[in-house]
């Protein structure tokens, strides 16, 4: 067994996850809204768990499901989820996300999601980390025909993604009537370019919506030189912050 990554409040196991623990997740975790005082939350695509943990630590949220069709993963996060102080709030399903769709007739008030996003056309010989890397085992129509069947009516859903696929995700959220009311661009460091958007859509089509508000978060200064705002906003989960 490897050493679990330790975080303040709990620890995951990750060795049999072909996707690590990563900085696109904790943004994540961290950044999604939970003022709507979530009864029930949906993680999609889970991996290690570390978005269902985060939020239970966030928030109050009786019941948190997570969903992962890769069997050593689920396997995985049902541990991390046992061992961690809310196993009695986590709950993991090993099936497809199309799958899920069809069996559940919940409604849930967070649906968060960092999916696999390398649509290139080269994959390595290792399937399990294909599936989690590649958006063919999640494309984005599926996950945002999911959102728009499993929400509720004043339900946040958040996702991490590619800057460069930002319109295109936006088109199709558009189409399934899920709105964007925030976005935050994420850069390495005040040269680089944008790398990631964090979108938070919801079904109300808000003023904010034709305009969400727009936030940007570098990461470092420099090597290991942590930003004021991403040490704020990461700081209730990594041990050294």
């Amino acid at each position: 067994m490897s050493n679990p990554f330790k975080f303040k409040q709990f620890s995951v196991l990750q060795d049999r996850c072909a996707m690590k623990i990563g900085t696109d997740g904790v943004i994540l975790g961290a950044w999604t809204s939970v003022d709507n005082n979530p009864y029930s939350i949906l993680d999609i695509g889970t991996g290690t768990g570390i978005l269902s943990l985060m939020l239970a630590q966030r928030s109050e949220a009786p019941l948190i499901e997570a969903i992962e069709i890769d069997a050593e993963a689920f396997e995985q996060c049902s541990e991390n989820f046992e061992n961690s102080p809310w196993n009695d709030r986590l709950f993991c399903y090993h099936a497809s996300l199309l799958e899920f769709v069809e069996e559940v007739d919940d409604k849930y008030d967070i649906i968060i999601c960092n999916p696999p996003f390398y649509s290139e056309n080269y994959k390595t010989k290792n399937a399990s980390r294909n599936l989690a890397r590649f958006e063919d085992a999640l494309p984005f129509e599926h996950l945002v025909y999911a959102v728009s069947k499993l929400m509720s009516e004043h339900g946040l859903f958040s996702v991490v993604i590619p800057f460069k696929e930002e319109i295109r995700f936006l088109n199709l959220a558009q189409k399934a009537k899920l709105f964007p009311i925030r976005i935050l661009h994420v850069k390495g460091n005040s040269e680089s370019q944008i790398k990631r958007s964090l979108i938070e859509f919801g079904f109300i089509k808000k003023d904010t919506t034709s305009n969400p508000i727009k936030t940007e978060l570098i990461i470092e200064n420099g090597r290991h030189n942590y930003t004021e705002d991403y040490i704020s906003l990461t700081k209730d989960f990594y041990l050294k912050m």
